[in-house]
């Protein structure tokens, strides 16, 4: 793994240690893929700046994708950062 993958899949990690982010992330699996920013406030049982702040997190590491929809924002799961972290944890061999 070169330096830069490194970083990049730490970031990830980093964005996924607090328990309100994988709640949202949890939530958009749930709600099929998408969700509308006004989905998590009731979901993650936090306030509405707090779970912005979380969703501005999540999206700056690369974890979440935002599309704007007339006057609402929605978040979905990145194909890319998906697709590292489970090269993570697809072992195809074991070196002992």
């Amino acid at each position: 793994m070169l330096l830069e993958e490194a970083e990049t899949t730490a970031a990830l990690f980093a964005a996924l240690a607090d328990p309100a982010r994988v709640k949202i992330v949890n939530q958009i699996v749930r709600c099929g893929g998408s969700c509308c920013a006004c989905e998590f406030v009731p979901a993650v049982e936090l306030s509405q700046p707090t779970v912005s702040h979380h969703l501005k997190k999540l999206t700056e590491a690369g974890l979440l994708e935002r599309e704007e929809r007339g006057k609402w924002a929605f978040y979905s799961l990145s194909g890319e950062a998906l697709e590292r972290l489970a090269s993570l944890v697809e072992f195809k061999e074991v070196v002992r």
